[in-house]
C-alpha cells in the first residue's frame, strides 16, 4: 500500500508501513471515511509531516486526537483551519503566548506558520469520526506515534519537546532526555490551565534554548 507521507519522513518510517498493525489501521480508516464523517479531511492526515520534514524539525509538540467539530481540524494538533473560531485550549494557547512574548492574539488559529519553521504538530491519533472525541483510539495510530517519537529521538540531537498534560507525558516517556529537551507543563485545556499552564512561558523557554545552540529562534 502507497503511503502518501513527506519523502524525508516516508524514509524513516518506511518499516511502520510495512507492519501488521499499520496494515490494519489503513483498512480501518479507509472503511470509517467511507461510511462516517471523519476529521480531518483525507489529504490531511498527515499535514503535520508535509510542514516540518523530519530535517527541519527542531521542535515537537503533542497533543491527543484531531477536534471532532465540522472544519475544525487540520492535520496540526491544537492548529483550526483559517476563519474557524478558537476552541478553549488554543484560545488558552494563545493568552500564555500573549503574556510570555507580548506577540498579539492572531487573527488565525492555523498553526502552518509554526509548523514551516520546524514546529511539529503531532496528535497521538491522526483522525477523529465527527462529535465523537476519541473514537479512533486504540487502533494503531498510537504505535505509529510512538514510532514517529522514537525516530525523533534517536536521530536527532538536541530536540525541544513541549507536552501538554498528563496524556503527552506518559508519550514522551521514550524520549531520551540525557540528548533532548523537554518543557512541559498542565494541559491548556480550561480544566487545568490555571493549575501552571498560565505561566509556563513555553515559548520563551524554547527560543533560549534554540537561541543557545546558534539556531534561529521560533516566530510565534
Amino acid at each position: 500500500m502507497e503511503v502518501k507521507i513527506e519523502a524525508s519522513w516516508k524514509a524513516v518510517l518506511k518499516e511502520e508501513f510495512e507492519k501488521d498493525y499499520f496494515r490494519n489501521l489503513t483498512a480501518f480508516v479507509r472503511k470509517e471515511y467511507e461510511e462516517n464523517r471523519v476529521y480531518p479531511p483525507g489529504r490531511q492526515i498527515f499535514a503535520a509531516f508535509e510542514h516540518s520534514p523530519f530535517d527541519k524539525v527542531k521542535v515537537v509538540i503533542l497533543g491527543q486526537d484531531p477536534y471532532h467539530g465540522v472544519g475544525q481540524a487540520n492535520g496540526l494538533c491544537f492548529s483550526v483551519s483559517d476563519g474557524i473560531s478558537f476552541p478553549p485550549s488554543l484560545q488558552n494557547i494563545f493568552k500564555e503566548l500573549n503574556s510570555d512574548t507580548g506577540v498579539a492574539v492572531p487573527s488565525s488559529g492555523n498553526l502552518e506558520r509554526w509548523a514551516e519553521q520546524g514546529v511539529l504538530l503531532l496528535n497521538t491519533i491522526l483522525t477523529v469520526r465527527e462529535s465523537q472525541p476519541g473514537s479512533h483510539q486504540n487502533k494503531g495510530w498510537e504505535f505509529f506515534t510512538d514510532a514517529v517519537i522514537k525516530k525523533l529521538s534517536d536521530q536527532k540531537q538536541k530536540l525541544i519537546f513541549i507536552l501538554w498534560g498528563a496524556y503527552a507525558q506518559r508519550k514522551g516517556a521514550v524520549i531520551d532526555r540525557s540528548k533532548h529537551y523537554v518543557i512541559q507543563s498542565p494541559h491548556p485545556s480550561p480544566l487545568s490551565a490555571h493549575r501552571g499552564f498560565f505561566g509556563s512561558r513555553p515559548f520563551t523557554k524554547t527560543n533560549d534554548i534554540l537561541k543557545s545552540l546558534g539556531k534561529e529562534e521560533i516566530r510565534w
